[in-house]
């Protein structure tokens, strides 16, 4: 979690923060002298297209209101600085996967395997801002609504209050930490797979045996799948932890 601010020992200066959020600051939409307000889920929706547009190091406020056909004086009625904003559409993005028929589900194993489909589908659609969203523990106001769906779901079909938190917490990490590294600004290009398969073939097998023997294998498998069978590990290693409660 990122540190508090200097001047704000609990945190309550740090956008995203769980300080920050619990002093949820209400957006201005008074109107004041110059140009007129803007509706703040305008804004956010701009800025998040914005960052899956350009990136999130290249968004800033002046690209923000020059898209907005506004002022960044504008912008700072509602918002103290980018990273508030940023915030605010991190929580946009974990309102996105639609968990409203969890409850119509079987077994908790099902559960987790809708969330952690839905949630990488949707930050593959915006995968840049994941880097924002492990900045914080995401906790307003969809992010708590969200965790409070997927629980009580687990909670209903068994599992124990510990090994759903655990649960819940091992999906989560398992997913943001895969699109992070699969998808995010540092993932590898398309061309760096068929390189790295032919870096693999030039290898000796003498002395690497195991890797001549696995490598269509490690350099074949498309990311969709690689993901739903790391999903399945997972939450087979949560049954086993199930079966000796």
């Amino acid at each position: 979690m990122t540190a508090a601010a200097p001047n704000s020992p609990d945190g309550a200066n740090v956008p995203g923060s769980p300080a920050w959020w619990a002093a949820r600051p209400v957006a201005r939409t008074t109107p004041r002298r110059g140009r007129p307000a803007l509706d703040t889920d305008h804004i956010i929706g701009t800025a998040l297209r914005l960052v899956d547009e350009h990136g999130v190091h290249a968004f800033s406020l002046r690209m923000l209101a020059d898209t907005l056909g506004s002022g960044t004086a504008t912008l700072y009625r509602h918002f103290a600085s980018k990273d508030e904003i940023l915030a605010h559409t991190v929580d946009r993005v974990l309102g996105e996967p639609d968990l409203s028929d969890l409850g119509a589900l079987a077994t908790w194993q099902e559960t987790l395997t809708a969330v952690g489909h839905r949630l990488y589908d949707t930050l593959c659609r915006h995968p840049d801002i994941v880097a924002p969203l492990m900045a914080q523990v995401p906790v307003g106001p969809n992010g708590p609504a969200q965790r409070e769906r997927v629980l009580r779901a687990l909670l209903d079909r068994g599992l124990s209050a510990d090994l759903a938190a655990r649960a819940f917490t091992a999906i989560g990490h398992y997913v943001i930490g895969f699109t992070a590294q699969q998808h995010g600004p540092a993932a590898a290009s398309p061309d760096a797979v068929p390189e790295l398969a032919a870096f693999y073939r030039r290898l000796d097998p003498a002395v690497y045996p195991a890797i001549t023997q696995t490598t269509r294998t490690l350099t074949s498998v498309p990311l969709p799948e690689e993901f739903r069978f790391g999903l399945e590990l997972l939450i087979g290693g949560l049954e086993r932890h199930a079966r000796h409660e």
